[in-house]
């Protein structure tokens, strides 16, 4: 009995876990990819506390895309139609560098 109940719980969450994004959410999550292809990210950050005093951070972030030089704009579409299965329903909206 519960194995079975164990089973029916694994392929349960196993379907929801299979649901695609919505055409929308995928142009979203692929923009944030294409983004990532077209320069490194990055940021700085300067902070003061009573106890530590000036505390400060630099991150650099190169993604794969970006350092094989790919075309955002692929990128970007060929994300949607791995996460998909479709053709984009919309351009990508990418920053102008």
């Amino acid at each position: 009995m519960i194995r079975a109940f164990g089973i029916v719980l694994i392929a349960t969450l196993a379907g929801c876990a299979a649901t695609p994004p919505t055409p929308e959410e995928a142009a979203a999550r692929c923009e944030e990819r294409a983004r990532a292809a077209q320069a490194p990210t990055g940021g700085v950050s300067v902070g003061v506390n009573s106890n530590s005093g000036v505390s400060t951070g630099i991150n650099i972030g190169l993604s794969g895309d970006f350092l094989r030089g790919r075309d955002p704009q692929e990128v970007y579409e060929s994300c949607v139609i791995e996460l998909t299965g479709e053709t984009p329903i919309r351009p990508a909206r990418l920053r102008s560098l």
